[in-house]
């Protein structure tokens, strides 16, 4: 199985309108973005149609209770050394 792409911090996109398929397994090389990884096991990607150009924050931590959004759940994850320096002020955001 490949490496887990999770991230313990929103992953934030400028968008143009169409259809996205969102990463819910955490292996996705395109995160946040479904890249077929997930092929064998249970996960499955979530269709989402953006209807207007927008910045959209999708969930990197894949503990979102509204999927594929981030709704603020990382909050809950502790940091690990793999974390950047910016975890502290994603994690104070408020979603």
């Amino acid at each position: 199985m490949a490496k887990n792409t999770n991230s313990n911090k929103p992953i934030i996109t400028d968008l143009k309108s169409g259809t996205y398929y969102w990463c819910s397994c955490g292996q996705s090389q395109k995160q946040p973005f479904c890249d077929g990884s997930h092929l064998g096991t249970a996960f499955k990607p979530v269709k989402k149609i953006i209807s207007t150009d927008s910045k959209v924050a999708w969930c990197g931590c894949k503990i979102t209770n509204d999927p594929p959004f981030c709704d603020g759940s990382h909050k809950s994850i502790q940091p690990n050394s793999d974390d950047d320096a910016s975890y502290q002020d994603w994690n104070s955001m408020e979603f």
